[in-house]
């Protein structure tokens, strides 16, 4: 990521954490292009508001220990882009009602939080995800368990634990493909909540 991206987005970020936070996404915004990183998801285009919705939500939930834990609700972010169940841009899915904390995009940010943070959405925009997340959509706060069966766990970072919605049939056939390996008791899993993440379909650019 080049360094005047990076400032850029610092920038961006640390105007929004002064002033207590975004409201309405501003559609108005010029729209910018982030580098690629090799062998991830192609980068995409965004405007200013989009990029600070994803770093907002990667900000508020995560608790930001370190990058691992920021990459890996923002993986999440754009894993629901891509899915047509979700609405539209990522100001949207961060927006949308009962998926991100409360307040995500109101409240004031820590400035000392800014640049990691920045440093972080430009990442995932470039194309980079958590390796271990994958195309999980879903997460909670790591250490809560819940009984529902249809929730495979995949990761741990960043203070939540992220996971897959699977039916009896996805089990079955993923069974099927690695044999030999023994059944292991299923893991109690939390509800979608507050706390889960969203994201929209991925194209090479968002047009407002």
């Amino acid at each position: 990521m080049q360094g005047s991206e990076r400032t850029k987005v610092g920038s961006a970020l640390i105007v929004l954490a002064a002033t207590g936070g975004l409201g309405a996404c501003n559609t108005a915004s010029p729209v910018l292009t982030t580098g690629s990183i090799p062998d991830r998801k192609p980068p995409m285009a965004v405007s200013d508001a989009e990029r600070d919705c994803l770093g907002r939500a990667m900000y508020f939930e995560s608790n930001r220990s370190d990058s691992d834990g920021l990459i890996a609700v923002g993986t999440v972010v754009m894993n629901r882009l891509e899915n047509a169940i979700f609405p539209g841009g990522i100001c949207a899915v961060v927006g949308q009602p009962g998926q991100f904390a409360p307040g995500v995009l109101t409240k004031p940010m820590q400035e000392k939080d800014l640049l990691k943070v920045a440093d972080a959405a430009d990442a995932v925009l470039a194309g980079e995800r958590h390796p271990k997340v994958g195309k999980a959509m879903y997460f909670h706060t790591a250490g809560h368990r819940f009984p529902y069966t249809n929730m495979h766990y995949v990761a741990v970072a960043g203070g939540n634990a992220f996971y897959e919605k699977r039916d009896r049939q996805t089990a079955k056939l993923e069974k099927q493909e690695k044999p030999g390996q023994q059944d292991k008791p299923a893991t109690p899993a939390l509800p979608a909540t507050a706390l889960t993440f969203a994201a929209v379909p991925a194209p090479l650019a968002v047009g407002h």
